[in-house]
């Protein structure tokens, strides 16, 4: 072919939009969150280049990200009848696998691409360890081990050395990072290794900020996320990120109007490249957050019937959350009662459970029905805390808090004891607070004993604290003894007036307890002095006291009916 004809291959190929795309094309728009354009550019390399195994496998990832597990799955396929020796998309389709829940397959498929490669194939070392980091059930430390093989050189010949990208250790890092704990730091040191092979890397800086995230170094992460927007400012993943943060439901992140802002930056990043269902969702739920839920629920209405199965969920919990809000309980019972019946139990996401618990909490006028919406609501509340197997202490305490406001007290105590228990001091920086709250939900479920072993380990632990822990134990064994005749609650009560604990409390009517308590007690061993002291103290707070008047009228009609006695028998 001479060098015009050339030319014009050439031209009409850039024409046709084939030669005009490439793999790195592809991976590009996957960095910056655009699967939807990643899918167009990919389909047309393999359209060029129907052998290009990279190509099947970045355009399945590619629609993974558009929660289209199925065609993902069929791509895969696809590659390995046109490549059958390619370890990419053995790796491909050991994501698959784990995306249905089958680790020892995913497992098998990884550990035969990793052989194939002899450990030393960027992409496919990336593609075994992204999948056991991103996907539930996966292998973290085996994602680690794989990136740590492929790192290390040492023992290899010159033409075996491999030359790390800044995309293996993101990876890496990613690994240290979903391992938890004590990783962090090597996490950080990792994005660190990306940043120094390129220096504008928006994606290290944003997963340094996942990792301050998880530490609860909440400023940080915002900071980091925050960078990440300024190094490159059409990265739309660190606004996503943002958009998350104000969005969870805690005191020190919700901020609906922040959410609002970040999820616009988002769509405004990513363009049309992150398809149209994923524009509509976002549309839907800006107008959400703006507490305009009549144009969420039109929104959301009019484009569930073309979601796909992978991100149909998303849509029914911002549809039925839309019509909670509104006050529409029925209606949102309805949606997603119908989307639980039609893609079972066992594909529902801790969101699920959540929505479903606050429907069955709403408040019925039928007795019998009010006691099952009950025991559903229970349920799902721990479903929706359990749903993940990293232990979430603001889930936790979230649980714990609406088991009060059911008055399920005895749940509630539960989940403070996890509270308490299941986490070091670090993790939970509020356990005196859980502990606190562990001890009173105790009383109000008439555990006293479980409520007296609370409050004195209270005590015990928090000696700032202590007059308070001997307080409640006291009120604790007061509910044992409710007409203060065994005296049970006395020694605690003394206690804490010995160790000034009423001058600590900023509640005088919180003492009317003690004061009553001991005041009905020495009633009742018939210790004047000793009642004076306290019915005094009792009338100090309350001059009207009922228990006060009471005793005082059982005590001027014994007096009467001691004077009328004598008086009788002198007319005898």
């Amino acid at each position: 072919m001479n060098r015009r004809k050339s030319l014009i291959v050439a031209l009409l190929c850039v024409a046709n939009g084939v030669m005009a795309q490439s793999v790195e094309d592809g991976l590009k728009d996957l960095y910056y969150g655009k699967y939807e354009t990643a899918k167009e550019n990919l389909q047309k390399v393999i359209a060029a280049k129907p052998t290009d195994d990279r190509g099947y496998y970045y355009l399945g990832i590619a629609q993974l990200g558009l929660h289209d597990d199925a065609g993902a799955a069929a791509t895969f396929q696809k590659g390995l009848q046109a490549v059958p020796t390619s370890p990419l998309l053995q790796a491909g389709l050991g994501r698959i696998d784990l995306l249905k829940g089958d680790a020892a397959a995913a497992k098998q498929k990884f550990e035969a691409a990793s052989t194939a490669t002899e450990g030393r194939n960027g992409d496919v070392a990336r593609a075994i360890a992204d999948a056991n980091t991103e996907i539930k059930g996966g292998d973290r430390g085996y994602a680690l081990s794989v990136m740590e093989k492929l790192l290390n050189n040492e023992g290899r010949k010159k033409k075996e050395v491999y030359t790390a990208k800044a995309a293996d250790y993101i990876e890496l890092g990613d690994a240290y990072r979903l391992l938890g704990g004590e990783n962090g730091g090597k996490a950080i040191t990792a994005y660190d290794k990306a940043l120094e092979l390129e220096p504008n890397n928006a994606e290290a800086v944003m997963k340094q900020g996942l990792v301050n995230y998880n530490a609860k170094l909440l400023q940080d992460a915002v900071n980091d996320w925050t960078k990440a927007t300024n190094l490159d400012a059409n990265y739309a993943p660190a606004y996503y990120e943002l958009y998350q943060f104000y969005i969870t439901p805690t005191k020190a992140q919700l901020s609906l109007e922040n959410a609002a802002k970040y999820l616009e930056k988002y769509m405004a990043a990513v363009g049309e490249g992150a398809g149209k269902l994923e524009n509509e969702y976002n549309l839907a739920a800006i107008a959400f957050y703006r507490k305009d839920y009549d144009a969420a629920i039109s929104k959301t209405k009019a484009v569930l019937p073309q979601t796909t199965e992978g991100n149909k969920g998303k849509f029914v919990r911002l549809l039925t959350d839309a019509y909670l809000q509104k006050g529409d309980t029925t209606t949102g019972k309805q949606v997603i009662e119908e989307y639980v019946k039609s893609v079972g139990d066992a594909k529902l996401q801790a969101n699920d459970y959540k929505l479903l618990s606050a429907i069955y909490q709403q408040h019925v006028t039928d007795s019998a029905q009010e006691a099952i919406n009950d025991s559903l609501a229970g349920m799902y509340l721990e479903k929706y805390a359990l749903a993940d197997t990293a232990k979430d202490v603001e889930k936790y305490r979230a649980v714990a808090e609406n088991f009060k406001a059911m008055h399920d007290f005895k749940r509630s105590a539960e989940w403070y004891g996890k509270l308490v228990n299941d986490f070091t001091d670090e993790q939970n920086s509020g356990k005196v607070q859980d502990m606190f709250f562990k001890g009173t939900m105790e009383i109000y479920a008439r555990e006293y004993d479980a409520a007296d072993s609370t409050w004195g380990a209270f005590a015990a632990k928090y000696p700032n604290n202590e007059a308070l822990g001997i307080y409640w134990r006291g009120r604790a064994n007061m509910a044992k003894d409710p007409e203060a005749k065994s005296g049970v609650a006395v020694p605690y009560f003394q206690k804490f007036f010995e160790i000034k604990g009423d001058e600590k409390m900023n509640k005088p009517a919180q003492l009317m307890f003690p004061y009553q308590y001991m005041m009905i007690y020495y009633y009742n061993k018939d210790d004047q002095a000793n009642m004076k002291i306290w019915m005094d103290k009792v009338l100090a707070i309350d001059p009207n006291n009922a228990t006060v008047k009471a005793i005082q009228e059982n005590q001027e009609n014994k007096s009467k009916a001691a004077a009328v006695k004598p008086a009788q028998g002198n007319k005898k």
